[in-house]
Formats: structure tokens, sequence, C-alpha cells
């Protein structure tokens, strides 16, 4: 029978009924180890007992009750986000997107409000990809997603990461903010190196412009810190932050200072069911882990273990895996083989991995794995290395 969703996606023929942990349970039976999470969603891993008892809890009494009124768990975790970060102020939303939507706004009536409405660019970087709405597409810059959807949004220049002059270049009388993700991860896991995103604070600084930060890959523990920025040492103006906040549950939303969030009064921005008592609740239970006594080192942790057994796997696999990259539990392999065919080959050995530009896949675990997982995990990556150096012997014969 043919589908009734939108074929907007390649889908894999797979399917699944439930998940414990870092483990997923096909229809038929089969278990996959998942380094997907969910494309960096599911950072407890699957039906964690405090987040099933948050919205178990929630959900027998209250769902949705609309932004007209004061909802205690939202206000709740925006106290907790912004005593955890650099910001003063939250909104909540539903994804990254609409998360990386409200800091466009934020960044442009920051400068309307100040009596420079010209003030509205917003340069962001080659390789980025910030959403699927109109707006965040063109800010993400890449053709292939913008084409066929009539004319780009204007109001965004890109410019190549590191290429200073140009950037310099592009910095006009027009423009509000610089847009950047400290690790690119649909652009292949790319880490922008910590002294080019000083660079960035420091032009901002200089140039009266506001400095927004998308971490909704990034953030959340993900790479060891609550947010990638910390390790370089610079605060943003703005940040964006989705996917893992959620743990599963679709909540986004953008934290920023009080002075940048300035024009934002009421009736400038809205959501239907951003903040929803549902999200919150869960939102509250995944801060109830990650901000707990050890998480963070733990992350930590594995992620050297795991970056270790990963340099050895490229030492056997050279034609494979050619260059291992990320942060924390972000990790990246640069292949010498079409990211598909390897997704494939992990796949039929029973791990998830997720396919990104510049011929590179995702390692994206839960962030609760354990040893025994990462070294089940590089046995299965091992397996459909293999698989593909021998396919790469028989062609070559």
């Amino acid at each position: 029978m043919t589908s009734a969703l939108l074929p907007t996606y390649a889908r894999a023929p797979l399917a699944f009924e439930r998940g414990e942990g870092a483990w997923l349970v096909a229809r038929s039976g089969e278990r996959y180890l998942d380094f997907g999470a969910g494309i960096a969603v599911n950072g407890l891993g699957h039906a964690h007992p405090h987040l099933v008892a948050a919205l178990t809890e929630q959900a027998g009494k209250l769902w949705h009750v609309s932004n007209l009124f004061e909802i205690p768990e939202g206000e709740r975790l925006g106290r907790r986000l912004v005593d955890a970060s650099f910001a003063d102020v939250a909104f909540f939303c539903n994804s990254g997107a609409e998360a990386n939507e409200a800091a466009i706004k934020i960044a442009r009536k920051y400068h309307a409000s100040a009596g420079n409405p010209e003030r509205y660019r917003i340069v962001t970087f080659e390789g980025a990809f910030h959403g699927r709405t109109l707006a965040t597409l063109a800010a993400g810059g890449q053709q292939k997603y913008i084409e066929g959807f009539g004319p780009k949004v204007e109001g965004f220049d890109q410019v190549a990461t590191g290429d200073f002059a140009a950037l310099e270049a592009a910095i006009g009388p027009e423009t509000a903010a610089l847009m950047i993700e400290p690790i690119q991860g649909e652009g292949g896991v790319r880490v922008i190196p910590h002294a080019d995103l000083r660079r960035l604070r420091e032009l901002c600084d200089a140039h009266g412009l506001l400095l927004i930060m998308d971490e909704v890959q990034t953030g959340v523990g993900r790479t060891g810190r609550l947010f990638a920025h910390e390790w370089s040492g610079v605060t943003p103006d703005i940040m964006s932050v989705a996917k893992g906040i959620g743990g599963g549950f679709p909540l986004g939303v953008c934290l920023a200072t009080q002075e940048a969030a300035r024009g934002m009064v009421a009736g400038s921005h809205g959501t239907t069911f951003g903040g929803n008592p549902l999200a919150m609740a869960v939102g509250n239970a995944v801060l109830d882990v990650v901000l707990g006594e050890g998480f963070l080192d733990h992350v930590q942790r594995i992620a050297l273990v795991l970056k270790q057994k990963l340099a050895a796997l490229r030492d056997r696999h050279p034609g494979v895996v050619q260059e291992i990259r990320g942060e924390g539990l972000m990790v990246g392999l640069k292949l010498g083989v079409p990211n598909t065919a390897f997704a494939a080959a992990a796949r039929e050995a029973r791990l998830l991995v997720i396919p990104a530009g510049d011929n590179v896949v995702r390692l994206l675990p839960p962030l609760i794995v354990g040893e025994a997982d990462v070294a089940e995990a590089v046995d299965r990556l091992e397996a459909a290395a293999s698989s593909l150096d021998s396919a790469m012997r028989g062609a070559a014969e």
C-alpha cells in the first residue's frame, strides 16, 4: 500500500516499537544500538524512568492552557536555564527552527528598538544548518535546501568559517548580528576553533553586533559541558537550544540577555504550544539529570573512551575512516566511502548512525551510555568498516 505521508524522507525500511536506554527494539524483535539518538535528541536514552514519571504525572493533571496564563513549571524551567547560563530571559517554543526564528527576531528588534531598523542583516557561515523554515533556510544558506521555494528570504550574508577578511568585509551599517553553531552538525561535525569564537565575540563588541549561538545540536551536555560555547570562554547574547532539552519531547528555547531582548515586549512574539505544561515537566526532568552531580563528568569520560577506540578503528581501516572530528559525544567520522553506504553497513550490524555533510557520519549516542555500550558500538563499526573494506578490495580486483 502506498504511504499517505508526504515523501520528503527516504526512510530506512525499519520500524521500532520500544526502546530502553541506548537500545531500540524493532518490530521484528531485533535489537539495535542507537548511536543516533533521534539526531541528538534522546540525550537520556529511551524510556528513562525519571522522564517517563514526569510526563506521566503531568499528563494526568494538565496538558495545555496557552501562554495567556501563567505556567509555573515554565517559570521554573526558565529560571533554571537562566541560572545555569549567561542569559536573563527565556522564550519556550517547540523546535530548533522556532528557537532560531526567535533568535533572529530578537536580534533585529534589538536594533529597531534603538532607532536603527536598517540594521537587520545577519552574517552566517557556510556549511551551517539553522532549520527548515524559510528564514532559517536562508540563514543556513545551503542551496540544496533553498532551491524551489521561491526567492530567498532577504537579510542574510554567508561567509566561510575562519575567513575573517571576508567576515569583516561583510559587516556593514545594516548588520545586526553574527550567528554560528559552535560545531556544525549537519555540516559535517566541523568544530569551530575556540580562538575563532573569541574573535567573533571581539568583532561583535567592536561593531555593536549581537552574537547568536545556535546550540540546537550541541547543547544540553552533548559536548561534556551544559553548552558547547562554554569550552571557549565566549559568552553569546542570544542562544537557541532544542533537541536534548526535551529528551525526545518537542521542546525548544531561545535564551538571551536582558539587553539583547530589550525590544521584545508584549505582543512582539508568540506561540500557541510553546512552553506547555507537558513540555515543561519533561524539560525540568531532563535538567534534573543533566545538572546532577557527576553527569557531565561522565559524558567527558565516556567521550574520551569512545575517541580512543575510534582512533584504533581508523588505524585498522584508513581507507574507510579518514578522520575523527567533534567534541564530547558529538563525533563525526570523515569517510573514504559514501556515508550512506557506511550508515547502511552499520545498520546491517545493528548499529544506528546519522549521515551528515562533507561525507561524514555522526555518532550521537545517548549521554547515558557506558563503556560496555561504547565497546559494543565500536565492534559493530568494525564489522561495518570490514565489510566496506572487503567490497573495496573486490572492486579493485
